[in-house]
């Protein structure tokens, strides 16, 4: 015994002896500040609509919608990340309610802003999917393959009327080539240099989007391989992450967030620019079913997951348990 008398010498778990002295040493730290929250708002309707896949998880009103924003800003929450449900009548093949000044998303916009005004960073969606009664991303040529080009003008369009609605933030998610450069030209030449883009430098083509088409009333038949990335590369993302940036991207994002934090990782070690990630809708189902079943404690789950993702180099999380987890945090549960 002697000879082991000071075996083991080093001995980590001295650091984590307490609750206390974890928290002392905690080399990732998750805040409120770090948290956006995504909101789907729905035109149509007098009453919240439940999204079946994503519990807890509602289409809005313009009312509720202004509520959920003042909760969230309330929580300390940074973010709100708005996408429109248009009625299903004004879908066309070129979305053109989403660059009407009067379609729903930029109602939405102009409500949360009268609302809340600078107290949270708010942020759309510049895509075509939720508006266009094919549900791909962007405009369909002859053969029925999204023209990227075509889909650029379009951007362009929706980028003004968005931050004529007020945005704080654009979001490009279509994933077209050239995107953020067409975007910052068309916000500049409009007299909105102030307005950001989140470019969505990163985003695979998942199967963990599932959730997601439901709640946004989705007309997509088919898959967006061709403009979404294939899950089996990293170094593409790198080089989209390049062009985003030297098209002008303010931030940039990875999605999904869970199964790809080793490109978020990647991402997060290139840029001197922040960066987001999303945690997607089938993210948070999965989580919340398995809660559901008593196979995994939901709560410490949320915060779990939630630290991984800011670990891997997120500063900005997308995610829809956003108010709930910053409340939490402004307790002292993380």
């Amino acid at each position: 015994m002697t000879a082991y008398a000071n075996f083991p010498g080093s001995r980590p778990r001295r650091l984590r002896t307490t609750p206390t002295m974890r928290r002392m040493v905690a080399e990732t730290r998750l805040d409120p500040a770090n948290l956006i929250l995504p909101a789907f708002v729905r035109e149509g309707i007098d009453a919240p609509v439940a999204i079946s896949a994503m519990p807890g998880v509602h289409q809005h009103t313009l009312d509720t919608l202004r509520k959920a924003a003042v909760e969230a800003v309330s929580a300390g929450v940074s973010g709100i990340m708005l996408f429109g449900v248009p009625e299903d009548g004004k879908k066309d093949a070129r979305g053109t309610v989403g660059t009407d000044p009067d379609g729903i998303l930029q109602v939405a916009l102009r409500a949360v802003r009268e609302e809340v005004g600078d107290e949270l960073v708010v942020m759309s969606d510049l895509c075509l999917d939720e508006f266009t009664d094919h549900g791909h991303c962007g405009v369909l040529d002859a053969d029925g393959r999204v023209d990227n080009d075509a889909t650029l003008e379009r951007y362009a369009e929706m980028a003004q009327v968005q931050a004529d609605a007020g945005a704080h933030v654009v979001g490009p998610s279509g994933m077209m080539d050239g995107q953020v450069g067409v975007i910052r030209d068309a916000l500049d030449q409009t007299g909105h240099e102030d307005v950001s883009i989140l470019a969505y430098t990163v985003k695979y083509s998942s199967a963990f989007y599932g959730p997601f088409r439901e709640a946004v009333g989705s007309s997509l038949t088919g898959d967006r391989k061709t403009y979404q990335q294939d899950p089996a590369n990293a170094r593409e993302s790198l080089r989209e992450l390049a062009l985003d940036l030297a098209e002008g991207a303010d931030m940039v994002m990875v999605k999904p967030a869970g199964p790809y934090l080793d490109i978020l990782a990647k991402v997060a070690e290139s840029v001197d620019v922040p960066v987001a990630a999303y945690q997607i809708s089938g993210e948070y189902a999965m989580i919340e079913a398995a809660a559901e079943k008593g196979w995994i404690d939901r709560d410490k789950a949320i915060l779990e997951s939630l630290t991984g993702i800011r670990r891997a180099g997120a500063q900005m999380i997308l995610t829809y348990w956003a108010t709930e987890a910053a409340q939490w945090l402004g307790h002292g549960r993380g």
